[in-house]
């Protein structure tokens, strides 16, 4: 039997010709590359001098930076100037670096998705995103990062856990590999995945239920209480706090995932940034026959208007964020309640 691996795909995908297809080829053959060397620094653990110290600075939106993001991010920078990359929007830089204004893509990435977890040695990981350059590359570099999700090329995302794995669509299905010491490259481990569209788990931060609003706790309530309740069937509830983990595990076992605005200080408008996180996760999961949504709107349809937009995020199973949606929109005909929010929750007295 021979062993497919990322390369033999990316050759498939993109022929011997000339164009996009092989500078997206290129592109993401440098990253994988880049993916090795960034697994190796994490895997050295407590050890190593990158692994958890705290950078005296905050990225682009705020957060606080851990010397890993910093890291990262200066690996992944270093290896797009060497792939037919136009420009470089990151998590970690405040407006898109100008690589090749000749190149004809624009890359955007999460360095390093889950930083906060890296002290409790939890699954991190690196998502991206790569578009076509709209626009003039120097005069306007954020206009190739104002397209709306669908008109992404690829995207994909590593985790670097148990496994270093690639999560990747070329938009033809949703494809995952594993990097085999071994052979020294990534083998493809799961072709075309496919999201069961029921699903009976979901993965929420349930600390933050008294900051929701009323339909996502609606929501919950009724899974929580149940075969005795609405749904009458029994949930699991899942909590990593990495999103690439809680993406890999549904793409592989199903489930949903729902990280809601809410009524906290900033976060009203959700927390997901749209280019770099939601947007390529939102691809990937399409592409795997499920659903991703800011609770209504599909994902992809939307259109940024910054760089570091941030937005709530429900996906996974396709019917199950398909309700989700009608208990924002449709709340009396869900279940048997008239009215829509009569019933106290299992959570409130």
């Amino acid at each position: 039997m021979t062993t497919a691996t990322l390369d033999a795909f990316l050759v498939s995908y993109a022929g011997d010709a000339e164009g996009l297809r092989a500078a997206v080829a290129s592109t993401i053959r440098h990253l994988s590359m880049t993916s090795v060397k960034v697994r190796n620094t994490i895997n050295q653990g407590a050890l190593g001098k990158a692994f958890n110290g705290s950078h005296n600075g905050r990225n682009a939106d705020g957060d606080a930076q851990k010397d890993l993001d910093v890291f990262a991010d200066d690996m992944f920078l270093d290896a797009m100037r060497h792939a037919p990359v136009a420009l470089y929007g990151s998590e970690e830089l405040d407006q898109p670096a100008v690589l090749d204004p000749r190149a004809p893509l624009a890359i955007a990435i999460d360095p390093l998705d889950g930083s906060s977890n890296i002290d409790t040695n939890v699954s991190l990981g690196t998502i991206f995103s790569i578009l076509p350059v709209a626009g003039e590359p120097v005069s306007e570099p954020a206009a190739s990062f104002f397209q709306e999700g669908r008109r992404q090329l690829a995207a994909g995302f590593f985790i670097y856990g148990p496994q270093l794995a690639l999560v990747l669509t070329v938009g033809s299905g949703t494809h995952i590999f594993v990097f085999s010491t071994r052979l020294g490259t990534f083998v493809q481990a799961y072709s075309a995945i496919a999201i069961a569209p029921r699903t009976q788990e979901f993965a929420i931060n349930a600390a933050n239920y008294r900051q929701w609003d009323e339909a996502v706790r609606l929501y919950i309530d009724d899974c929580l209480k149940g075969t005795e309740g609405p749904r009458a069937k029994d949930f699991n509830m899942r909590w990593i706090a990495s999103l690439v983990a809680e993406a890999y595990r549904i793409l592989v076992r199903g489930g949903v995932f729902l990280y809601p605005g809410d009524r906290r200080k900033g976060y009203g408008a959700g927390r997901i940034r749209l280019v770099y996180e939601a947007n390529p996760i939102a691809f990937l999961i399409e592409q795997a026959g499920g659903a991703a949504t800011d609770t209504v709107n599909p994902i992809l349809d939307l259109v940024p208007q910054n760089m570091h937009q941030r937005v709530p995020l429900v996906f996974g199973s396709a019917r199950e964020v398909q309700r989700i949606g009608r208990y924002h929109t449709e709340p009396s005909n869900i279940g048997e309640r008239a009215p829509l929010f009569s019933n106290r929750g299992l959570f409130r007295a």
